[in-house]
């Protein structure tokens, strides 16, 4: 089983940024470096480096540096009080900052955004990243959808400006209880699911909610921002993604003139549900667009 616990040779860092610390995960590419490329991985909404973990040794195996990040708000990152800086705006220009740092001793940098870390992974292309690649992982083109993810997404709003973080996972943790597969799930994995949501900051939760629910579809813009940069990019999702649908994932990337991929039998996170697979598509997509 693969999840936020799986073992990985990543250290603990800590990046300078806007608000503070940003706290990252990070491995060094194994034996020839000379791609001289980051691979930057972001998080989604509750999410967190950690998400990543079952892809980072196999992504520096392949020759790549691997950086997962917190955003700010996020865990073990700082961040601020004011929840409209955790729309995905304000948010991607604190990242296309981290990767100017990354990128300034000439470093390349594919960056990788999960779901609300693809808004955000967008959004910092719009501030200028020098990003040489973007991947938008079950991310989609605007606010998310009406569903049962939206439907959670309201109801918890409510109860965290009520109630604050320690009352908004007393009742994650009622719902999670009325699902049979979260009563197989290790106990150390159950920890820290409830470890992360406490570390949280309500500001973030509340703005990265808010921009969950308003965020407008910002397609075209990407598009053209994509072709005066040069910069390729590929839309990967589950076939049974519940959050932005496959259709409407595929309808951007043909907006976007981008390549699309599909993993089967897969939902809403690749990442820790198939990783493998996922690995298996990125990596040839990745080099094609460094041998360009």
């Amino acid at each position: 089983m693969y999840s936020q616990i799986s073992p990985h040779r990543a250290h603990r860092v800590d990046f300078p940024g806007r608000y503070g610390t940003i706290a990252a995960l990070r491995a060094p590419a194994v034996g020839d470096d000379s791609m001289r490329t980051t691979v930057l991985l972001v998080p989604g909404y509750t999410g967190s480096k950690e998400d990543f973990a079952p892809m980072i040794d196999p992504i520096a195996d392949a020759g790549f540096e691997v950086v997962a990040i917190d955003l700010p708000g996020q865990q073990d990152s700082q961040g601020p009080d004011d929840e409209a800086l955790y729309r995905p705006g304000p948010l991607g220009s604190v990242l296309a900052e981290l990767i100017g740092k990354i990128a300034a001793d000439g470093r390349k940098v594919l960056l990788l955004g999960h779901s609300y870390g693809g808004l955000v992974s967008r959004a910092a292309m719009f501030a200028g990243a020098p990003v040489s690649g973007l991947t938008l992982l079950s991310s989609g083109p605007s606010e998310l959808p009406a569903g049962d993810r939206r439907t959670v997404l309201e109801v918890g709003e409510h109860v965290l400006a009520e109630q604050g973080v320690e009352g908004t996972q007393r009742l994650n943790e009622l719902r999670s209880q009325q699902n049979p597969a979260y009563a197989v799930l290790p106990q150390e994995l159950k920890d820290f699911y409830r470890t992360r949501f406490l570390k949280s900051r309500a500001a973030a939760l509340l703005g990265m909610g808010n921009g969950l629910r308003h965020e407008p579809d910002q397609v075209a813009k990407l598009a053209r921002t994509l072709r005066s940069s040069g910069t390729p990019c590929l839309v990967v999702c589950g076939d049974s993604d519940d959050a932005w649908s496959p259709a409407a994932q595929r309808d951007m990337a043909e907006r976007l003139d981008a390549d699309f991929a599909v993993l089967p039998g897969v939902m809403h996170s690749p990442n820790t549900e198939a990783p493998l697979d996922l690995i298996a598509t990125l990596l040839p997509t990745w080099r094609a667009w460094l041998s360009s």
